[in-house]
């Protein structure tokens, strides 16, 4: 009497070693067939143990050198996400001063904003560049005082030099900031997942979103550059020099990082490489 025996493959499933897998099945090809079911069941275990790449839902496989360059990518977008956060956490947007002589001739006020808060600052006219018509700049040593606007709490404006903020812009400025910060979020999570499950499909979404980001990074400048004007244009008792700080060329900055790492990802999610595409490799037979 024949005794069967039963073969488990690598994921679980009870695999017999011959085709027909009866008796009588065997008794045809005798015990010749069941050491070549064995055999060729050994064969495919050993493709189980080699090293090779998984392969997507759309069976195709990432390669090395697609991986590289998809973190380099990466690389140049999580840039530009630290320099939109280093942006929009401080408070050296615009820098405001009036004349150095304006109040007297041994102290002088100016004032450094940004989306959150504002700050004054009181300066010895003696540290200030005898050059330098207005007072300032904001970094030297001083005395400073700095409050949070009430734009998102009571919705109040604030007044500064006899000038009032315009309330609606600074909050449009701020809303645009936050919302690209979402998208850089979204977008590297769909780098993750693309980076984990091996699916190009995700740099799609990714690209999009680090490419909105960046434009409405680059949008909230604006806007807030027209808060600026506004607020400059409210009241004309004390004449105010202004000029945009440190924080907005690091926002500027991040929103052209983005949009290029952006656009890196889309052509990375391409089936084929534009430069290929344009310039096809011509074979030296031909």
């Amino acid at each position: 009497m024949w005794s069967t025996f039963i073969v488990s493959d690598e994921e679980g499933r009870m695999v017999a070693p011959g085709a027909a897998g009866t008796a009588g099945g065997l008794a045809g090809g005798g015990p010749a067939s069941g050491a070549g079911g064995l055999t060729s069941l050994m064969g495919g275990r050993s493709t189980f143990g080699g090293k090779r790449r998984r392969t997507t839902s759309m069976g195709h496989g990432m390669s090395e050198a697609q991986e590289g360059k998809i973190k380099l990518a990466f690389f140049v977008a999580i840039v530009g996400v630290v320099l939109t956060v280093l942006g929009v956490g401080t408070e050296f947007w615009v820098e405001l001063a009036p004349s150095k002589s304006f109040y007297n001739n041994q102290s002088c006020l100016t004032a450094h904003l940004g989306l959150w808060k504002g700050c004054t600052k009181t300066l010895w006219v003696a540290d200030i560049d005898p050059e330098r018509e207005s007072c300032g700049p904001a970094e030297l040593p001083g005395e400073s005082n700095c409050t949070y606007f009430k734009f998102f709490t009571t919705g109040e404006n604030a007044v500064m030099f006899q000038k009032t903020t315009q309330r609606n812009l600074n909050v449009a400025a701020a809303m645009l900031s936050l919302f690209s910060l979402f998208l850089m979020v979204m977008g590297t999570i769909c780098i993750g997942m693309a980076l984990s499950k091996e699916i190009l499909f995700f740099l799609k979404p990714a690209s999009i979103c680090f490419i909105l980001s960046g434009v409405l990074v680059l949008l909230a400048i604006v806007v807030f550059h027209q808060s600026i004007l506004a607020f400059l244009a409210s009241d004309h008792t004390v004449p105010l020099h202004h000029e945009l700080s440190w924080s907005v060329s690091c926002i500027g900055c991040a929103g052209a990082i983005l949009i290029v790492g952006g656009i890196f990802f889309l052509l990375l999610a391409l089936p084929c490489s534009p430069w290929q595409r344009c310039f096809p490799h011509k074979d030296s037979g031909s």
